[in-house]
This record gives structure tokens, sequence and C-alpha cells, in this order.
């Protein structure tokens, strides 16, 4: 969870362009006080609250951009109240942008020096890596790959300016390699890529400044940071005088032979997350019956895809992928309520473009919940173009299909056919097992009966569904 040290946080998530374009409008509304100065002071200050306590010197690297200005500023101020600072860069200093060639011309006039090389190996306090930050385009190689390698090798805490160096700040993959940081110290908003994908294992505890910068200066953004539920994902509390009626009927369609599981860990989900009923169409006719959970009902799959006195439908787990599959999920789309598909009903979309067709032209409320693999072969891509940019793979998904997408995943994205989208904080990889996704549609499906709003309802599902396992351990994962 990201923290906030010294502003007020703003939930909305920046991509680069976004952040360039408000860090002009803060140069020409202020054009004697520059960003720069402000991030290496509260770089700085930082650096003192997470250093250990060895007394040994701060490694500071710096690199080609205003990244590695904020460092150069850091190295300033940490040299002035005492600390002992080692500064190594690799950039020329004729290249430099202009706010990070005054940095270096100030370091040096105060003494401090720049080593043009990784420094030998001896213990430091702390790692302050300022080498690439939102800028970076390219895939990190050479010796700028090999700096990075040593700075991960090295045992001190490691503190990231913005983004760690290596980490697609949109998108959160890895260009070439990265650095592993114990702490990230990111500037006037949130980015993507720090919260999705590869993001969270590289950047440590995330904290916030906005520098003084008011947030309602910065451009605006579709994008929002799923940290807690607000209102409009609440339902109204339960009046005394209430019955099963009230809170929704939901039918769930899958479960073929040998994976009837499925189906019934979403049934059984869509009762805790308090549904009023549960009916199950579970394809493996030997099932009649959950002794777990005998409050489930059970219907021939064939009447539940009609949707007659449902709610909400919602079919997939388990659901296979052979003839019957298919006729099932063609007889489902028509449904006249909220459409929850999931699993092997998506893979089935992408088997048949005309399915496909007819998902996207329904007039109720569908919502699509795949993981990576699921997603790459809706879209006609390769896994890794999904993991390669998520945020754009489930928008593309939402404008596709009409509909409301969870692409699961470290950091879910949640993406609305209005274009907005919301990346999840919650969950952990005890999630990563079989069932979870099934669990998840069941909570979904839940909620909507309920009356939530359709995109308000999947981000309260994948919000509470990572709730659940953020403290959970090999025993509790169940």
């Amino acid at each position: 969870m990201p923290t906030t040290p010294h502003s007020s946080v703003t939930p909305a998530l920046y991509m680069a362009t976004d952040i360039h374009a408000g860090e002009r409008i803060w140069a020409t509304a202020h054009p004697h006080d520059p960003l720069i100065e402000k991030a290496g002071a509260t770089a700085a200050e930082w650096a003192g609250t997470v250093a250990d306590d060895s007394g040994e010197p701060v490694l500071i690297l710096a690199g080609p951009g205003n990244n590695g200005g904020d460092a150069l500023v850091a190295a300033r101020h940490l040299a002035a109240q005492g600390f002992r600072v080692v500064v190594a860069s690799r950039a020329d200093p004729t290249r430099l942008p202009q706010d990070a060639a005054r940095a270096r011309d100030a370091w040096l006039q105060q003494g401090g020096t720049v080593l043009p090389h990784f420094p030998s190996s001896q213990r430091y306090s702390l790692l302050i890596d300022g080498l690439f930050g939102i800028g970076l385009t390219r895939d990190v190689a050479g010796e700028d790959a090999r700096w990075i390698a040593q700075a991960n090798a090295l045992a001190c805490p490691k503190l990231a300016l913005d983004v760690p160096s290596g980490l697609d700040s949109d998108s959160g993959r890895i260009r070439g390699c990265a650095l592993r940081a114990d702490h990230t110290l990111t500037f006037l908003g949130l980015k993507p890529g720090l919260l999705t994908a590869e993001g969270p294992d590289y950047a440590g505890t995330l904290h916030l400044d906005m520098l003084g910068v008011d947030p309602a200066t910065m451009p605006g953004t579709p994008g929002i940071v799923l940290a807690q539920l607000d209102e409009r994902h609440h339902l109204p509390a339960r009046a005394r005088n209430s019955h099963k009626g009230q809170f929704g009927h939901v039918g769930i369609v899958g479960g073929s032979s040998g994976m009837v599981g499925a189906c019934l860990i979403a049934g059984r989900a869509a009762l805790l997350q308090g549904a009023g009923s549960v009916t199950l169409g579970v394809l493996d006719d030997r099932i009649a019956v959950d002794y777990g959970e005998p409050r489930l009902m059970f219907a021939s799959p064939e009447h539940l895809a009609a949707a007659v006195q449902l709610n909400v439908l919602a079919i997939g787990p388990g659901l296979g992928r052979g003839a019957r599959a298919h006729i099932l999920l063609e007889a489902a789309l028509p449904a006249p309520c909220p459409l929850v598909l999931d699993a092997d009903a998506l893979n089935l979309l992408a088997d048949d473009p005309e399915l496909a067709k007819q998902a996207a032209r329904r007039t109720h409320p569908t919502l699509l919940t795949p993981h990576p693999g699921e997603a790459a072969r809706l879209l006609g891509v390769s896994g890794m173009e999904i993991q390669a940019n998520r945020i754009e793979a489930a928008r593309t998904l939402s404008r596709t299909y009409h509909a409301e997408i969870a692409l699961k995943g470290a950091g879910t994205v949640i993406a609305h056919p209005d274009d907005r989208y919301a990346i999840n904080t919650t969950g952990g990889p005890w999630l990563a097992q079989a069932g979870s996704g099934d669990r998840l549609t069941g909570m979904v499906a839940a909620l909507l009966g309920q009356g939530l709003a359709a995109g308000d309802a999947l981000e309260a599902a994948v919000w509470l569904h990572g709730c659940d396992m953020d403290t959970a351990t090999p025993s509790t994962a169940r």
C-alpha cells in the first residue's frame, strides 16, 4: 500500500506523459521554484529514515536525465547534513538537461565529486537509485545493466527515486533489467507500473510526495488506485424485515466432468458474499447436491442458461470447451440480466468469432474476468504481450466487448467501457492457486445480484477477494 509523506494522497494514476505535462504546468507557473530541488530535498529527508545505522557512506547513482538531477540534489542535502556521500554517474555532463546540469554544478561547487565508474566494493548504509526514471524508453543493456546488477548485489537498503531504474512506469514491465528497491519514493502521482505486473516485486514500499503541487492542477487521468472501497462500492444496510428475494438469485453454469469443484467454489463464494439464493447448473449430471454447502440449489444447465427468474447469471467455471458448453454459452448470451463470463466461457468466445460478436452486442451489463492467458486468446496475441501492457490490454478488451473487465494478476486491472480503469492493491501470491478465479466469479455475481452497478461490483469484488488473502499463509490459503 502506498504511504504519503508530507502530502495528501490523490487516488489517480498518471502515465509518464501526464507527469511530464504536470511538470510543464508547474514550471510555467513557478519558473524560479524548480521541482528538481524539491524532489532532491525530499529524497534526502527520506534517505535519512531508511538508511541503516552502520554509519557507512550513502551511495548515489545518478543517470543522464532529471532523475539523476534529483539524486544529485539529494547528495548535496545529505552531505550538508553530515552524511558521507559517494556519487557515481556515467552521464555526459555536456548532455544533461538544464536542471540536472545545475544540480551537478551545485554538487561540485559544494566540494562533491562524481565517480565515472561503479565504486569498488565496500559497505554502504543506503543506495539511492537515480539512474533512470519515467523517461526511460529503451531496454537497459551493457554497462548500465552491469551497474544495476552490482547495485542489486549490495546488502544495504535501496531507495529508488520515482521508479526503480529499468521498470517501465506505465506498464510495470522490466526493460532488460531493473533495480530491486526496498523503497520507492515517487513524485507528483502514483504510476501504474509501480502497482501492476513486475512493479510490486521491484518497487518495495511505495511513498508518494506531491512536492507541494496541488493535485487539482495535474492533468486529468482515467486511472485510479483501488486502495480502499468508497461509498459507491457499499451495499445499503439490510433491514431487519428482509427476505432472500431482496438479495438476488444468482445462477452459475459450469462444472463439467472432472471440474465440478470450480462451479461449487463459485456458488459457495456467492452465498458467502450475501446472495439471497444460488442455483448451479452443473454439466456433470451425477452431481445434484453439495454436501458441504446444502444451501446451494441445482437445476439443469440448459434451464439455467435461459436466465429465467435470475437476477444475474455467471457462466464458465469448469464449463469445458465441448459442444454442450458451446450451446450453453450461446443460450446464455441473450440473458436479460447482468452476465459474468469467466474461464472456459472466455476460451469459447476466443474460439468462435460469432459468439464474440454476440457478446459484444449485449444490451445488459457484461463482465469478463480473464487471467493473462485467457486475455491473450481473446485478443489474439501472446501472453507476453498482455503482460507487457496490462492496462492497455484490459482497456482494449473493454472497448471490444463493451464490457467491464478484470484482468487478473499482480495488480489486477479493472477496465470500464468509458475508458476509466483502476489497479487493485489488495491480494498477494496466495491467490495463485486453482479455484481462486472461480471464487471471484461468485463474489462478483453476488454483488451484482444485490444491486451494485456492474463496474462498482467488479471493483468491490476484486478488492474484497484480495483482502481475504492479504494475511494468508500456506496453511490458511484455502
